[in-house]
């Protein structure tokens, strides 16, 4: 197998980061925020995640791929989110413009205070819960016979 890189922005709840590290342990590949990558030549699969922010990935991540100089290589993205049915779609089509081909996505929920559910605590609570977890080692396990 060739070598793996997750590139995680999780600032809320640790939410994301959870996921990410799940599916580190699966790929044998390091957890990083964006300020930490040094360099990402080498690696055959590069993993782009972060929770989701009114609909949005962070602004970080956002902002670190469309720095990023056009090249090749393989991607995947993942996300957390209160919500249901986050749009991936957006950073999919952000890392094809960079020329890299997004074998997958994956998401599940998270604990979420965005503003209008924290008078009442949040939404998920306990989220991405095991059943999440191991969901990401799996979606992780089917990403090992692309890299």
């Amino acid at each position: 197998m060739g070598r793996a890189l997750i590139i995680c922005t999780s600032v809320s709840h640790g939410n994301t980061r959870k996921v990410a590290e799940a599916m580190g342990e699966v790929l044998e590949a390091p957890v990083v925020a964006p300020e930490e990558v040094d360099g990402m030549e080498g690696y055959g699969l590069i993993g782009f995640g972060s929770g989701i922010f009114l609909h949005r990935f962070h602004q970080q991540l956002r902002e670190f791929v469309s720095a990023l100089p056009r090249q090749q290589g393989r991607a995947f993205v993942f996300a957390t989110s209160g919500l249901p049915a986050p749009r991936l779609g957006p950073m999919v089509r952000l890392l094809q413009g960079k020329g890299f081909e997004v074998t997958d996505t994956f998401s599940c929920r998270g604990f979420d205070t965005w503003a209008p559910f924290k008078p009442v605590g949040g939404i998920r609570k306990g989220r991405p819960d095991d059943s999440d977890l191991a969901a990401a080692r799996s979606f992780a396990t089917g990403l090992k016979r692309t890299v």
